[in-house]
């Protein structure tokens, strides 16, 4: 008999809804949503029982985070050594490289992430093997208002909110600049997942008031061949933070886990 993954959503937002609604409505075959976990009253209309972490860990053999790399730090280990897995969509919270090795040692369950709002992950991972990347530069585009940030000073601030073109927010390594945008460049992180070097992908995150769409070029180079990614996705209504595209990868992620026949892996 086919097994039937039971899964917990944590963070009923942009992407736990869509994620959850298409799990109750049995999109996903071989996968039901029993639970949701959030730290605000969800409602009568959910389409499943709002429960606490610890309750969620009793009912589910599978949690989704969709709430931020903040869960991903604080719950991570305690769902892996309850023997639930964990399917990550918050890959900024892996840019802490003790988080991370702790959670790769952690069990009996599992962790795994999405790849998110990019693509061509698998293709530098196959890469990787042949050798080293020698050059790997990703640029994030978004809208100014989605980029604001608590330890920005006025300066970059006024430069942002009044510019009429591109504007580059910061640069750094996908060591760096995730922790300084937790909620728009988990992208950064999860190519360097891909790449298997936080400091080797160097990032440049730009503001750009024409920004209609979120835009992620992805640039690689090594001796093997040389690769380039561009999508531009346009941002979650809800949540312009986040793209449209994010929780049918997180679906997809899901229908792998649950067993779906002929998937591109």
């Amino acid at each position: 008999m086919t097994r039937i993954r039971k899964v917990g959503v944590v963070g009923w937002g942009a992407i736990g809804r869509v994620v959850g609604t298409a799990l109750a409505e049995r999109s996903v075959p071989g996968a039901e949503l029993v639970c949701i976990v959030d730290n605000r009253p969800i409602g009568d209309s959910a389409p499943a029982p709002q429960v606490t972490f610890d309750e969620a860990l009793e009912r589910c053999d599978l949690i989704v985070e969709a709430a931020g790399q903040g869960v991903v730090r604080e719950w991570g280990e305690r769902v892996l050594a309850a023997g639930t897995d964990l399917l990550i969509a918050s890959t900024g919270a892996l840019t802490d490289e003790d988080l991370a090795e702790r959670l790769l040692a952690a069990g009996p369950g599992r962790v795994y992430f999405t790849g998110g709002a990019v693509g061509g992950l698998d293709l530098l991972q196959a890469v990787r093997s042949l050798g080293p990347l020698h050059d790997v530069r990703l640029t994030t585009t978004k809208l100014p208002a989605t980029l604001e940030q608590p330890w920005m000073d006025e300066e970059l601030l006024t430069r942002m909110r009044s510019a009429t073109g591109p504007v580059e927010v910061m640069s750094g390594s996908a060591r760096d600049v995730p922790v300084k945008f937790p909620k728009s460049t988990n992208v950064a992180a999860s190519v360097a997942l891909a790449v298997g070097d936080l400091d080797a992908v160097r990032v440049r995150v730009v503001a750009d008031p024409g920004a209609h769409h979120t835009r992620h070029v992805v640039e690689a180079s090594g001796a093997h061949g040389t690769y380039r990614f561009d999508v531009a996705h346009l941002p979650d209504a809800g949540n312009p933070a986040t793209s449209q595209v994010v929780p049918y990868a997180v679906l997809r992620s899901l229908a792998a886990l649950a067993g779906r026949t002929g998937q591109i892996l």
